[in-house]
């Protein structure tokens, strides 16, 4: 399958908000292992949101298209002193383990180097050791910091934690 990559527009919202969904939430995620739906309740995020993201001078969404559609998405925000944070990858769970994940954060890490970034953080529920240890193997590694769930990520079935995780970039 061909996929090109490249930064999303406004035209992309509908499409991009229904594949975050797809991949994080409801029945449709649970066909891939990034679900979250056991742990949060609602929508992983909204239309406004992504425009924000978009919009923003600072930050990107990188998304993956294909002949079909959007098939991944990634943002990758500038937080300034050397620092780029990744949020929100997401493969459509017909396509996860694939590589497209690996793709998804080389791109996004490419986007970091642009703004001037030397590490890329990123935050991970505790409660997802798999998935902790996916980015482990992709040099990401856990700081020791947490931080609180923010209430736009929906209500939680119990107390979760958001473990941060770091890597060096290099050019």
């Amino acid at each position: 399958m061909t996929v090109s990559i490249r930064h999303a527009s406004a035209e992309d919202i509908a499409e991009l908000h229904a594949l975050i969904e797809r991949c994080y939430r409801g029945e449709a995620a649970q066909a891939g292992w990034t679900s979250e739906s056991h742990l949060l309740d609602g929508p992983r995020t909204n239309a406004s949101v992504l425009a924000a993201i978009i919009a923003d001078s600072e930050q990107c969404m990188l998304v993956a298209e294909a002949e079909a559609g959007l098939v991944a998405c990634v943002q990758v925000s500038h937080r300034g002193g050397g620092l780029a944070y990744l949020g929100q990858l997401a493969v459509d769970p017909a396509l996860q383990a694939t590589g497209m994940g690996r793709r998804m954060i080389e791109a996004a890490e490419a986007q970091a180097l642009l703004y001037g970034a030397s590490t890329m953080e990123m935050t991970v529920l505790e409660q997802r050791p798999e998935l902790i240890a996916w980015y482990g193997r992709r040099g990401y590694a856990v700081t020791g910091e947490t931080r609180p769930l923010p209430a736009e990520a929906g209500p939680s079935k119990r107390p979760l934690v958001l473990l941060v995780l770091a890597k060096p970039l290099s050019s």
